[in-house]
């Protein structure tokens, strides 16, 4: 069986949800401890949630959730920022590190094995599979920068957008049953990945619009997420929307995100402990919220928000 078909990916994500609830839990307590009810839920959430899930997942060192945001700072740096020359070298030296560990991973698999997504995919390799250490590390190459960048975005723009419209944050507190729908309309109206590069590889027609083949491509799948032909009243952010689900923010076809199962866990569990621990959290400055300078990715930069004791 080749390795891309083979249960490992849904049976992890299965197999980490008590520990992802445990540590939503524990972060969230810490939080609603602070003495002037005040906090973060980028710093103090949504940060940490899917850093340490996907650490955990591919059977790297949770101590070291700094040095892998650090490593991912520095992809989205190299691959969306515009950067002078000393900062690209700077960078640069970060993705070898970031490179080197993966590569480091695979190794400790073939030695030791191990209960976890690297091990697995070895497992894979020795039973025949086609898939060389290379190629195993780069899919923890990507795992370790898509399965928790955007994650971290996605579980701070839910609670950005649900808490700046009090009715529907109570709709959702008093039906937890409404939050996987609430997460597909969140990905429809303020996904994680708003624009993405392709290249086109034949002259074809798109809309009426002729494109020739070579063209250089940025696809607004946070513009198509909106579109009135698709989505009744699309500028409107409803959790009761019935085809949210219908949205392209995992992409589409053979692109369509590997991680998308284990991303939707992670928000569903996030609304369900804040929804239950913190029902009465309010969001604070919502129009005072600022986003990275970025082309591809719609990262809120903080989620300040507030409670009463």
């Amino acid at each position: 069986m080749p390795w891309s078909k083979r249960p490992s990916l849904p049976r992890r994500y299965k197999a980490l949800e008590p520990f992802i609830r445990q540590n939503v839990v524990e972060l969230l307590e810490k939080m609603l401890a602070s003495p002037d009810h005040r906090g973060d839920m980028v710093r103090d959430l949504a940060y940490d949630v899917p850093t340490i899930t996907i650490l955990t997942l591919i059977g790297a060192e949770v101590s070291q959730v700094d040095t892998f945001k650090r490593w991912s700072d520095s992809r989205a740096a190299m691959t969306w920022g515009d950067l002078s020359d000393e900062e690209q070298i700077l960078h640069a030296h970060n993705l070898v590190e970031y490179w080197q560990e993966c590569l480091r991973l695979v190794r400790v698999a073939h030695q030791d094995g191990g209960d976890n997504l690297t091990a697995d995919l070895v497992k894979s390799q020795q039973e025949g599979a086609e898939i060389s250490d290379h190629e195993i590390a780069s899919v923890l190459y990507s795992l370790l920068f898509a399965g928790h960048e955007t994650t971290t975005t996605l579980i701070s723009n839910a609670l950005r957008e649900l808490l700046a419209r009090p009715e529907q944050w109570k709709q959702l507190v008093a039906d937890p049953k409404t939050i996987p729908a609430a997460i597909d309309e969140v990905l429809r109206y303020a996904g994680s990945i708003v624009g993405w590069r392709r290249k086109a590889l034949k002259d074809t027609e798109v809309g009426g619009v002729a494109i020739e083949e070579g063209s250089q491509l940025l696809l607004l799948m946070g513009a198509a997420n909106r579109d009135e032909g698709k989505f009744s009243s699309g500028e409107d952010f409803d959790i009761t929307r019935t085809n949210a689900r219908e949205h392209l923010s995992f992409g589409f076809g053979i692109h369509y995100c590997l991680g998308n199962m284990l991303a939707k866990l992670q928000a569903k569990i996030a609304l369900e402990e804040v929804a239950r621990l913190a029902p009465g959290l309010q969001l604070e400055r919502p129009d005072a919220t600022t986003f990275r300078e970025n082309l591809s990715f719609r990262v809120p930069e903080t989620v300040p928000v507030s409670w009463k004791a």
